[in-house]
């Protein structure tokens, strides 16, 4: 009989992947340490390898876990990093086409792009209702961003885009808390972290006053 050898968990690192280029890119969206449109090259190194890469690779290691769910969020995230990255990269030429377009073109073409990660995160919102709390405040926090984000780049307002910021940085910790959680066990720390279930709970049949265990 074939053996396979059994994988770690890839959640912590597809998390933490997330977390932290998204952390990066709400600090700029939210303009908190420099002036707001500032070019964002500066998450492009994450978005490409951190936030893309290695996200995709934690979603293709879900697959071997039989994680439906975990692998299509982490590939899904991993892909949108990667195109996020192509789309400001300035040899890919995206963002300089668009503006050459003139009117809205460029304005409309990433909130449209935003909007697309808005209906999918909802999606995902969604498969979360029965996981537990971390998961379920991470998919409507970071479904929020997009909204606020969308709504930024498709009407031109600053506040706006900066409100999204805001709230990405708050989707940035608490998907860095399921990672932790995820990693610090009684096995290799003094403490654990808690993340409610949201699981159903079996309910006892009761019939005539008893249960069906008959007490």
């Amino acid at each position: 009989m074939t053996q396979f050898r059994k994988l770690a968990n890839p959640g912590p690192l597809g998390l933490s992947s997330f977390a932290l280029t998204t952390f990066v890119l709400s600090l700029h969206n939210g303009a908190m340490g420099q002036p707001f449109g500032t070019p964002t090259s500066i998450v492009l190194g994450l978005a490409f390898f951190y936030g893309g890469l290695c996200q995709l690779l934690a979603g293709m290691w879900e697959f071997a876990q039989n994680n439906t769910f975990g692998a299509t969020a982490f590939s899904s995230y991993g892909g949108f990093w990667m195109s996020y990255a192509v789309i400001i990269t300035p040899g890919f030429e995206v963002l300089p086409t668009l503006t050459e377009a003139g009117g809205t073109a460029k304005a409309h073409g990433l909130g449209i792009f935003l909007l697309g990660w808005v209906i999918m995160t909802f999606i995902f919102f969604l498969a979360t209702l029965r996981s537990n709390l971390g998961l379920c405040l991470l998919f409507a926090f970071l479904d929020i961003t997009f909204i606020l984000l969308c709504a930024g780049d498709w009407t031109g307002t600053a506040k706006v885009t900066k409100a999204g910021g805001y709230m990405g940085l708050f989707t940035a910790l608490i998907a860095w808390y399921i990672a932790a959680s995820d990693l610090i066990t009684t096995d290799n720390s003094i403490f654990t972290l808690p993340n409610p279930s949201l699981a159903r709970r079996s309910v006892a049949h009761i019939e005539d006053g008893k249960t069906e265990d008959g007490n």
